[in-house]
């Protein structure tokens, strides 16, 4: 079992849009492995690569009982009028902050096997599946706060103890 550190705001990675996973082979295999180690960790819906480190589109969910992961995923559909709800992320850890997210997506993506795989759901799924694919993105969810409340953020994380200052 490899439970990976995960990347905090700040670190490149985490800013820099994932490339695709060309080929399925052990090391992709390892990263499958890796992401859904760290995502069983109690309390996390999702993890992506980047916050990892590794600039592959790829994350795990834990969502409900089920988890999962998928590989390359786009997302593809959102349904209802984006709404906020409360959103925090491994990678800013120990905040929450009021986030609009749709209430319904899709993502679409393929397995291990070359497969495709479709995620859908509402609620925490659908936030998960929109948070993880910003991650892919090289977007944090702090930067899709609305302006008052990302000024708030950002002051809290640079008080933060783990925040990195140059």
């Amino acid at each position: 079992m490899t439970v990976r550190p995960i990347r905090l705001f700040g670190d490149p990675v985490l800013r820099s849009p994932a490339d695709p996973v060309e080929s399925i082979d052990d090391s992709a295999r390892r990263l499958v492995d890796d992401l859904l180690d760290t995502v069983r960790v109690p309390g996390r819906a999702g993890v992506a690569a980047p916050q990892i480190g590794v600039g592959l589109r790829a994350f795990s969910y834990n969502v409900d009982g089920i988890v999962g992961y998928i590989l390359n995923p786009q997302l593809v559909e959102v349904r209802g009028e984006a709404e906020p709800v409360e959103e925090g992320c491994l990678s800013v850890p120990g905040f929450g902050f009021p986030r609009r997210r749709y209430p319904w997506a899709r993502v679409v993506g393929i397995d291990l096997d070359g497969r495709t795989v479709e995620l859908s759901g509402d609620g925490l799924m659908a936030q998960a599946l929109q948070h993880e694919c910003d991650h892919l993105e090289g977007r944090l969810y702090i930067e899709g706060l609305d302006p008052e409340i990302k000024r708030e953020a950002m002051r809290a994380v640079r008080q933060a103890d783990w925040f990195a200052r140059p």
